[in-house]
């Protein structure tokens, strides 16, 4: 992977968002008129993994600014449910329900659905909850970020007993 920087998706709710992401620094910048500025940024001495888009999981090697104000990424480590693959970020929290997407929740409410390749590219579909622009923010960075949806678990049960096996 490299550095990405793509044409801004045009968010129904929040207008134009521009998402910047280079693997190989391990920076992601998220920024827009309607959405509050949002930076990640892999630490020193992280272990690189190249499916992981910013380039970790582990939560003591990223960092986190919403609006200049460091907030606590939770990435959870990620395994064999698409649950675990989950992310938490104050009162929200971002999870894989499908083989392509993944929702944002505030408060175990729904707000919208993410979907992104991993590249730096995002869109993003708001459903009932009401979306406020920190919301929107976070989520498009968390699926920059992370990516977004994940394999069932069978799926990911089958991957796992074939990586152990000799």
């Amino acid at each position: 992977m490299e550095s990405y920087a793509y044409p801004p998706a045009e968010d129904p709710q929040f207008g134009t968002v521009t998402v910047e992401l280079d693997h190989e620094a391990g920076t992601l910048v998220v920024d827009g008129d309607g959405v509050p500025r949002v930076e990640v940024r892999r630490t020193d001495g992280a272990e690189v993994d190249s499916q992981v888009p910013i380039g970790t999981r582990d939560p003591g090697h990223l960092v986190m600014h919403v609006g200049g104000v460091e907030t606590q990424l939770r990435p959870a480590k990620g395994f064999l449910t698409r649950t675990s693959y989950r992310v938490d970020v104050g009162s929200l929290r971002f999870v894989p329900v499908s083989l392509d997407g993944s929702r944002l929740s505030r408060d175990g409410v729904e707000l919208g659905m993410f979907v992104s390749t991993g590249d730096g590219r995002v869109s993003a579909e708001w459903e009932g909850g009401r979306p406020e622009a920190y919301d929107a923010a976070v989520g498009y960075a968390l699926a920059a970020a992370f990516g977004t949806g994940a394999e069932p678990m069978w799926k990911l049960t089958l991957d796992a007993v074939l990586d152990a096996m000799p």
